[in-house]
């Protein structure tokens, strides 16, 4: 007979104490022996803000273009940016998305109301920068809320080497330079921001291949053609700074050329990284709510761990982790080193967690050496 662990003999004792027998028979009883399991949160969600057509001034559920429509009507001005972004973000993979018909400029309660909204994962205002203090307060709405991440976009008609930014956060990503569309497929061509268009790539990355890969080297879908084309060393000093290129490359069209944060700190330098800690930190956060005012001990701390480690494990044997075992992919201690008597005393439970992320491969080095026969 193989002997049950002291943790498996927790659970079975636990569940015979609920088990209610009123008379003589044989019972059977199904026991779940495992941890309750931690399920990966949305990342590929869309929020939308800015003045449409026609439509509620509350955050609405939209799932096609057309969709759109419907509700917030269609192109209106070629300065009003919201129509061009929402199609350009379905006709790149995006699925879901929120958006908010911003009116009087109100972007403050538009934020304000977009917190509700716990699906949301990506926040994005097309020509964020036009309007004052706007782009600035996109960042600490995500910073503060650390369960979304910015997508921003450079002013029109800037050249490469005066691009500017809005601040320094690894909570966005800016995009150079604007794209032109063509509006209704024959309609005119309009120069736009790139941002509706890369909040599509960012949520098609996400669904075909996960948080984790970066969203790069793609397709836009829609764009015909660039306010400006770049040479690689123009981007070489935009690349520094954390400035993500849309470049048109002969024979491979319209790319998204760069995945970098606004961060000047290395650690936090690409965005699926940091997107990567976002999941991660929602979906842990919401699958061991179950802790609350559960009793603050050894048991506990051991069912919390087990739990976080089981879905460490599958976030690793995905690929989303970097690591040939599952030691050098992540830890995961909650125990008296992660918390002291004061931290017991009043309800506090402390878990630390490493994790080993996947970084892209930006720069692919082939080195040629020739053979000179003697």
């Amino acid at each position: 007979m193989v002997p049950i662990s002291s943790k498996t003999a927790d659970y079975l004792k636990l569940a015979m104490s609920r088990f209610k027998i009123k008379s003589p028979g044989v019972y059977v009883q199904n026991i779940n022996l495992q941890p309750k399991s931690i399920e990966g949160v949305s990342t590929s969600t869309v929020a939308f803000l800015g003045e449409t057509q026609i439509g509620p001034n509350t955050p609405t559920l939209i799932t096609s273009w057309k969709h759109y429509q419907q509700i917030f009507g269609s192109y209106f001005r070629s300065d009003k940016f919201m129509p061009y972004s929402v199609e350009g973000f379905f006709l790149n993979g995006g699925q879901r998305c929120y958006v908010y018909n911003v009116t009087n400029s109100d972007y403050a309660s538009a934020l304000s109301s977009l917190e509700k909204v716990e699906e949301v994962s990506i926040v994005y205002a097309p020509n964020a920068q036009a309007t004052p203090d706007l782009a600035a307060a996109l960042i600490s709405h995500c910073e503060r809320l650390r369960n979304r991440f910015a997508i921003l976009d450079s002013i029109k008609g800037q050249d490469p080497s005066s691009v500017s930014k809005p601040g320094d956060s690894s909570f966005a990503a800016l995009y150079y330079p604007w794209i032109y569309v063509r509006e209704a497929d024959t309609g005119p061509l309009c120069l736009v921001p790139p941002g509706g268009h890369i909040t599509g790539i960012y949520a098609y990355t996400d669904i075909e291949r996960g948080v984790n890969k970066a969203p790069a080297n793609q397709l836009v879908k829609g764009a015909v053609d660039l306010e400006l084309t770049m040479e690689s060393h123009q981007q070489d000093i935009l690349n520094l700074q954390g400035i993500n290129c849309v470049r048109k490359f002969s024979g491979r069209d319209i790319l998204v050329w760069g995945a970098r944060t606004l961060s000047s700190d290395p650690t936090w330098k690409y965005v699926n990284v940091r997107r990567l800690l976002i999941y991660l930190e929602q979906s842990i956060k919401k699958g061991t709510a179950w802790v609350t005012f559960e009793p603050n001990n050894a048991t506990t701390w051991a069912k919390v761990k087990a739990q976080t480690e089981n879905f460490l494990t599958q976030i690793w044997i995905k690929g989303m982790l970097m690591g040939a075992s599952k030691q050098e992919a992540f830890f995961v201690h909650c125990d008296q080193t992660t918390m002291n008597q004061d931290d017991i005393d009043n309800g506090r439970t402390n878990m630390l967690i490493g994790i080993a992320a996947t970084k892209p491969a930006e720069f692919t080095i082939i080195r040629v050496n020739q053979i000179v026969s003697p």
